[in-house]
């Protein structure tokens, strides 16, 4: 445990901000998940899971939780999976 006052506070926020980014990133791979299913089922509201899936993975990058190069790999995959549309199987 800190003795020092200033980092027994940043370990109190350091905390706080860990849990407001697990929550950010839950919900982007929850919609991300929702959307590949959608892709592989060939569903018709894939597109619209796809675009609020990105929507997740930018605002995710605008609060910090990624970097910009990672959300734009991810986002390219994404893209890339619902252009080859619907396994076939």
């Amino acid at each position: 445990m800190a003795n020092i006052k200033s980092q027994i506070k940043r370990n109190r926020t350091n905390e706080a901000a860990r849990e407001r980014n697990k929550a950010v990133r839950s919900e982007v791979k929850t919609r991300v998940k929702s959307a590949e299913r959608a892709i592989a089922e060939g569903a018709d509201n894939a597109d619209e899971l796809v675009k609020q899936a990105v929507k997740s993975i930018d605002t995710a990058t605008s609060k910090g939780v990624y970097h910009r190069n990672n959300a734009a790999r991810r986002k390219s995959r994404l893209m890339k999976h619902a252009a080859a549309g619907p396994v076939e199987g």
